[in-house]
């Protein structure tokens, strides 16, 4: 087995836009690192580090080849094991060849959420795919959506090169919690990489869970990197904490697709609310989980009419500000984010608010349906 470079060499990382260097290896980052700075919480900076989409791309050779990985994961007190550390999955000229659980490495300890933490250091972990098809081939390699995942070696019995340019327009995507999917079955299971297999699309993923909240920084990002389609899945996470107003959240979304006009005026850019949540739906936020483990709104539907957000609230305004804004943005679009999950489906939302792997799938179909369609925005 021959070691090849994961930086700097023929490997293509795809669905990152920073490389962290580490003691270990090197850390795929969504979002590039000028952004850190301006991290108002630092969970911003952890689910950044989650590699939903990211993935090792070359051609091959080999009918072998070695991953070796430091992933992190969490474990409260009380439970006797760690968080699962997700999926690797290979992908072989487009098609899933094989998918291994991902190494257990570091693990943060905590006595509950919100509370101090503890690392417990561990140690790299080697993933093994053999029996690939013989012949020059595509690989993909991809990375556990919902676990951080340090690269640190890849060997292989054969020759490693480049990939080939790809021809495929380059889709960014950014949302919350239900668009990074950490409950997917697996990294090409979320709902953004089944919508862009079907629309023969390259997707970026820059979702970051409980962090989808117009932040200037993501809004430059988008801004200033290539990018042929554009989607934005805006409002849970800003009704879920309560944190804008009516007053303050017409602007702020004004000012974020501003922000990304200035660097793609023309660019197909659809703009999509919430799916369905019944515990938002009709009453603004914060949220709790109850003690049925399932979500639950704190605030006061009466607060609706002094300017508190609902889900509702939220889905009127978009679709307000997008038929505005239509008027000298014709590339501009609006979808209901209801189209993707209904309120017939929310039986699918095991905690009340996420889905299910299987409804990521259906809603990956639904998006793609849509937005592929001969008559849909991104045709």
């Amino acid at each position: 087995m021959r070691a090849f470079p994961l930086a700097g060499g023929p490997v293509e990382l795809r669905g990152a836009l920073d490389l962290e260097r580490t003691q270990a290896g090197v850390m795929p980052r969504r979002l590039p690192a000028w952004t850190k700075e301006q991290y108002q919480d630092p969970s911003v900076y952890g689910v950044t580090v989650m590699p939903s989409g990211v993935r090792l791309v070359f051609r091959t050779d080999a009918r072998e080849l070695e991953f070796e990985v430091l992933t992190s994961t969490g474990q409260l007190d009380d439970d006797p094991q760690p968080r699962p550390t997700g999926m690797l999955e290979l992908l072989v000229d487009g098609a899933l060849a094989e998918r291994q659980q991902a190494p257990i490495g570091n693990v943060v300890r905590m006595a509950g959420p919100g509370t101090a933490q503890r690392l417990v250091p561990g140690e790299p972990g080697t993933v093994r795919f053999a029996g690939l098809p013989s012949g020059m081939k595509n690989v993909e390699l991809w990375l556990p959506q919902q676990t951080p995942t340090e690269l640190v070696a890849l060997r292989a019995d054969g020759e490693v090169l480049a990939p080939l340019p790809d021809g495929r327009r380059r889709w960014v995507h950014h949302g919350s919690s239900i668009s990074h999917c950490l409950e997917a079955d697996g990294p090409t299971g979320t709902w953004p990489v089944v919508a862009a297999s079907l629309g023969g699309v390259e997707v970026i993923n820059l979702s970051q869970a409980g962090n989808d909240m117009l932040d200037p920084y993501v809004a430059r990002t988008i801004r200033d990197m290539p990018a042929d389609l554009i989607s934005l899945k805006v409002g849970i996470n800003i009704v879920g904490l309560a944190t804008f107003r009516l007053r303050t959240f017409g602007p702020a979304v004004h000012g974020f697709l501003d922000t990304i006009r200035d660097g793609h005026p023309d660019t197909p850019l659809l703009l999509m609310s919430p799916v369905s949540c019944p515990a938002l739906d009709a009453t603004p936020g914060p949220t709790a989980m109850g003690p049925d483990g399932k979500i639950t709104a704190l605030g006061d539907p009466a607060d609706v009419a002094c300017g508190s957000l609902s889900l509702k609230v939220v889905r009127d305004e978009l679709a307000r500000i997008v038929a505005a804004r239509r008027a000298r943005d014709s590339h501009l679009h609006y979808l209901d984010g209801r189209e993707l999950l209904g309120p017939d489906e929310v039986d699918d939302l095991a905690d009340g608010l996420h889905p299910t792997a299987a409804a990521y799938r259906r809603m990956g179909k639904r998006f793609a349906a849509h937005a592929f369609a001969d008559d849909g925005p991104f045709r």
